[in-house]
């Protein structure tokens, strides 16, 4: 059955425009605990509601709690929580379900709704189906008696604050070591500094001030710029930027060089091995760059490539039964500490694995040397099909035979929008380029 109103990362959008409004949320957390109470015969099931500081996330809590409560369900509110906070007390106090009202990285005229399992992981594609078939159906509202339940969780920051200290070596310390906090603005602006704090570093904090509208406003993890500056300025050993809902990561050292997420998920698989722990392989998307690839090779660890989106990530590890993925852009996936992406924890296993190692960061990731890439947008005639464009099948046949293993060539159409994505990676900048323009002026062609 095809979604109406689930994507890639639940349901998101523009707040006032259908479905990200009041009467909607309160809709959708009715079918959502009609599901819940289907699936908990005589018993009433609870679910935990995060959030993060955008002004619109009032307003959808409200309207989920009462449409939770209204069929039969409890609450219980944690206030504004990262992403994969809400994950894991969901796991942790044993409830039904965890919900997080957050629009992640997006600016505060966004919002959106996303769910964890009982596990605290992502929910399957059938679960999704089935909340939107009760959606299609008449509410059936619970009377007084059977009404659910909803009150303050209020120790939930500091119980995820123990968890994430609670993911590295009791060994470690922090202390000596000056690092800058930017939560930007966000739903870890209390609970990120503490966690470094409580661990021995001095913090500077920044992007700590939310006031509902300025999330992700040149700061964090999309902004990465004011990090590279606070660090400077403060003569800071490390750097630390969280998106929105805290659960991707941007990392800088005390030169002001930016770490992406490519190179983390690479020191990451290099920690584990040299603890002496079998890596089989690492889940990257079609974005992580090829080289990568290669370094992982030499350690003999496979890379394999998932779909764009820490969702697909997370299946393919579960398929292969593997712990470590990741996407570019700070979006880790280490499942030995936690069943989802986590900004926070991600970071603590960085700089844990820089000081049981004795070398720096940038010698640790000093085996990647990131590829070059050339990304060009073509937008394509409607009714168009790239994929039948023998021009563009001959191009890329010849491109990729030219680039050998010193390259690669990926082109995708956007899921929203007509546009055609061609992106070429090479160890020479110019070849990339050209590559890329030769492509895109191939995929207009018809043969």
């Amino acid at each position: 059955m095809a979604r109406q109103f689930f994507g890639t990362d639940g349901i998101r959008g523009t707040v006032g425009t259908y479905p990200i409004t009041a009467d909607f949320s309160l809709r959708l957390g009715h079918a959502v605990g009609q599901v819940l109470a289907a699936a908990s015969p005589g018993r009433q099931p609870t679910v935990l509601i995060g959030k993060d500081t955008r002004i619109s996330g009032y307003m959808m809590e409200s309207a989920l709690e009462a449409g939770f409560v209204s069929a039969g369900v409890n609450v219980l509110l944690t206030g504004p929580l990262p992403t994969p906070g809400v994950a894991y007390l969901t796991r942790a106090l044993r409830l039904d379900l965890g919900v997080v009202i957050s629009a992640s990285h997006n600016a505060f005229p966004d919002n959106g709704i996303k769910f964890f399992s009982a596990r605290g992981e992502k929910l399957s594609d059938a679960w999704e189906e089935a909340v939107e078939q009760a959606l299609a159906q008449p509410p059936a509202w619970a009377d007084s008696a059977h009404l659910g339940r909803a009150r303050r969780l209020s120790d939930a920051q500091g119980r995820y604050v123990e968890f994430c200290k609670s993911t590295v070596s009791g060994e470690l310390t922090l202390k000596g070591l000056k690092i800058v906090v930017d939560a930007a603005h966000g739903a870890a602006y209390q609970v990120a500094p503490a966690v470094f704090h409580e661990l021995g570093a001095e913090v500077v904090s920044i992007g700590v001030s939310p006031n509902g509208t300025n999330i992700n406003a040149n700061v964090g993890a999309t902004a990465p710029a004011a990090l590279v500056a606070a660090v400077q300025q403060h003569g800071a050993d490390y750097g630390v930027a969280l998106d929105g809902d805290a659960d991707r990561l941007q990392l800088v050292n005390g030169a002001g060089r930016l770490f992406n997420g490519d190179e983390l998920l690479f020191l990451l698989a290099q920690d584990r091995q040299a603890l002496g722990e079998v890596v089989p392989g690492v889940v990257g998307t079609l974005m992580t760059n090829m080289a990568v690839e290669l370094a992982l090779a030499e350690s003999g660890i496979e890379l394999v490539r998932a779909k764009v989106g820490d969702r697909y990530v997370l299946e393919e590890l579960g398929r292969r039964g593997w712990l470590l993925g990741g996407e570019s852009s700070g979006h880790l996936l280490a499942l030995d500490c936690h069943s989802t992406g986590d900004g926070i924890v991600s970071a603590l296993q960085v700089l844990q694995a820089v000081q049981r190692s004795g070398r720096s960061l940038a010698e640790l990731v000093g085996p990647v040397q990131l590829f070059p890439q050339t990304m060009i947008n073509v937008r394509l005639a409607e009714g168009s099909d790239w994929r039948a464009n023998r021009v563009l099948a001959g191009a890329t046949e010849a491109a990729e035979k030219a680039l050998g293993r010193g390259g690669r060539v990926l082109i995708r159409a956007s899921g929203t929008e007509p546009v055609l994505r061609v992106m070429v990676e090479a160890r020479d900048p110019q070849q990339a380029r050209q590559t890329a323009e030769q492509l895109a002026a191939a995929a207009v062609q018809t043969a």
